[in-house]
C-alpha cells in the first residue's frame, strides 16, 4: 500500500468529518458521504457470528450501505470520540458512538455501549477504496430491544430487523458459513440451556 503524506490524510479526514456532519443534520447520507469514495470502493461490516454486509463499488455503496440500509436512520447521530491516522499504510480508524435521535423519559439518549468505529484505507483524490466498520453487537442490540419496548423505533427500521430476524434477504448481506441446518441451531440452544441450567 501506498504512503501518502499526513497533511493530506488529514484533510480527508476534516472532510469526512464535515461531510457525516452535514448527513446527520439533513438525514441524507447518500448526498454528503457517496462521493468520497472510489469507484471500485469496497464497504462492509460484520452483523453477527454468520453474517456479513458488502457492498462493491461506489454505486452498492450508495444503493445498499448508505441507501437501504440507512432507511429509518437518517437523523441518527455517528459523533467520531478518535481518529488514528497512518500515512505509512494510507489507513485511519475513526472511534464513533450510534446515537438515536430520541431520548428517554429522564433525558438521556438511547446510545449503543462499547466501542463502535470504522476502519478506512485511502484511496487518494481524497476518497476512501476501503471501509470496515465494526460495534458491539450485542449493545446494539440492547439499544434496539429498549428502543422497540418504549416504542420509539421508526417504521423502516421494524420493517429492517423483521426481515433481518425471518432470514429474509436484505441487499449485500450473506452467510459466512452458510445456513446451519436446523437441527444444529436447536442441538446448539439445547445444550446452552442445560449449561444455563445446571451448569454443565
Amino acid at each position: 500500500m501506498p504512503a501518502y503524506p499526513r497533511e493530506e490524510l488529514e484533510e480527508m479526514v476534516e472532510r469526512w468529518l464535515a461531510a457525516n456532519r452535514r448527513a446527520e443534520t439533513e438525514g441524507d447520507w447518500i448526498k454528503h458521504l457517496g462521493g468520497l469514495y472510489t469507484d471500485d470502493a469496497e464497504y462492509g461490516w460484520n452483523m453477527g457470528p454468520n453474517r456479513e454486509f458488502l457492498a462493491r463499488g461506489r454505486q452498492q455503496i450508495e444503493n445498499w450501505a448508505l441507501g437501504v440500509h440507512m432507511e429509518g436512520f437518517e437523523t441518527w447521530r455517528y459523533p467520531y470520540e478518535k481518529i488514528l491516522i497512518d500515512e505509512k499504510l494510507g489507513e485511519v480508524i475513526g472511534i464513533w458512538h450510534q446515537t438515536a435521535p430520541v431520548k428517554r423519559s429522564n433525558g438521556s439518549h438511547y446510545e449503543a455501549a462499547g466501542i463502535g468505529g470504522s476502519w478506512f484505507r485511502y484511496g487518494g483524490g481524497y476518497r476512501w477504496c476501503w471501509q470496515r466498520d465494526f460495534f458491539d453487537l450485542g449493545n446494539v442490540k440492547a439499544m434496539f430491544i429498549e428502543l422497540a419496548a418504549d416504542d420509539k423505533l421508526e417504521p423502516p427500521v421494524k420493517r429492517r430487523l423483521s426481515k433481518l430476524a425471518k432470514g429474509q434477504a436484505l441487499p449485500g448481506v450473506s452467510a459466512i458459513h452458510g445456513n446451519p441446518a436446523l437441527a444444529k441451531r436447536l442441538k446448539g440452544l439445547l445444550a446452552m440451556a442445560r449449561i444455563v441450567l445446571f451448569g454443565t
